[in-house]
C-alpha cells in the first residue's frame, strides 16, 4: 500500500503515504470494506462527506469501484458536512453540483438517500432547518464514517475557529482566509458567499468512525497543529483528538512538519 510511516502520533491514528493518490485509493477502500460489510448484513451505511479538492482522486477511486467491481451504493445514506449559504443548488458553485458531477452520477446511489443542507433556506427558517437535519441524521442511525478535509484556519467543515466543540448544525460566518482560498473558483473574493450552513463539531464527533485527509506542503503547518498542539478551538480540527477513532490519511508533503 506505499504507506511509509503510522503511528507518529499518540494522539490520533496518522497514517503517511507516498502520494495522495494511494493515500485515496487507501480511504476509497476502507468505505468500500464498511459498505460491502453492511451490504452483506441488509444494513444501510450512513456516509457523511465532503467536498473541495481533497477527496476528488477518493471519489474517483469509489466510481472504479461501482463501475469494474460492481460496489453497489443502492443501500448508502450520505449528509454532506456543509453548503454555502445562500446558494442554489443549480448553481455551479453549490456542493450539490459539486457532488452529483464528482460522484452521484457516476454511482447507484438512491438520489432520495442524498442529504446536502440546503443553501435556499430562508433565514427565518434556518435555525429550524438546521435542527431538522441533525434530527435527520440521528433517525439514520448516525453517522458510520465521516470523511473530513482541513482547511488552513484549522477548519472541519466550516466550523472556522471560535467553534465550540459542541456545536451542531447551524449558519456560520466564513473566516476571511476561507473565503481567499475559495476565491479563484468563484471568480474573485467578491462573489465568495460570506456565510454557509455546516454540520457542527459535536455533529461530526458523533461519528463511529472518521477519516480525515490532507495533501501537500501547504496544509503541513496546520496538520502538525491538528495532530501535536493542544485542543482549542482556535483550530477546530484539534477537537479529533478526543475522538476514539480518527484515522488521518496525509500524503509525504503534508507530513513533513510532524
Amino acid at each position: 500500500m506505499n504507506l511509509i510511516a503510522d503511528k507518529i502520533s499518540e494522539k490520533l491514528d496518522v497514517r503517511v503515504f507516498v502520494d495522495k493518490e494511494t493515500a485515496s485509493k487507501e480511504a476509497a477502500s476502507a468505505i468500500a470494506q464498511l459498505i460491502k460489510t453492511k451490504n452483506s448484513k441488509g444494513e444501510k451505511t450512513v456516509l457523511g462527506l465532503a467536498t473541495g479538492s481533497t477527496p476528488l482522486q477518493l471519489y474517483a477511486e469509489l466510481i472504479r469501484l461501482h463501475k469494474e467491481e460492481g460496489l453497489s451504493f443502492k443501500n448508502v445514506i450520505t449528509f454532506n458536512l456543509d453548503e454555502y449559504y445562500p446558494m442554489s443548488p443549480q448553481s455551479e458553485h453549490s456542493y450539490v453540483h459539486f457532488m452529483k458531477e464528482n460522484l452521484f452520477n457516476h454511482i447507484d446511489i438512491e438520489m432520495e438517500n442524498v442529504n446536502i443542507p440546503d443553501g435556499t433556506i430562508s433565514k427565518e427558517e434556518v435555525n429550524d432547518y438546521c435542527a431538522s437535519y441533525e434530527k435527520k441524521i440521528s433517525e439514520a442511525g448516525g453517522i458510520d464514517l465521516q470523511l473530513l478535509g482541513i482547511g488552513r484556519t484549522g477548519h472541519i467543515g466550516f466550523n472556522e475557529p471560535d467553534s465550540d466543540w459542541n456545536t451542531l448544525t447551524r449558519i456560520v460566518t466564513l473566516d476571511p482566509l476561507t473565503r481567499k482560498d475559495a476565491a479563484k473558483g468563484f471568480g474573485g473574493i467578491d462573489n465568495v458567499p460570506t456565510e454557509a450552513i455546516t454540520m457542527g463539531v459535536g455533529s461530526i464527533l458523533k461519528s463511529k468512525k472518521i477519516i480525515m485527509m490532507a495533501w501537500g506542503e501547504g496544509k503541513a503547518s496546520i496538520v502538525n497543529e491538528m495532530i501535536n498542539g493542544i485542543v482549542t478551538d482556535q483550530v477546530p480540527a484539534t477537537y479529533l483528538q478526543l475522538h476514539q477513532n480518527v484515522a488521518v490519511y496525509l500524503d509525504r508533503e503534508a507530513s513533513t512538519a510532524l
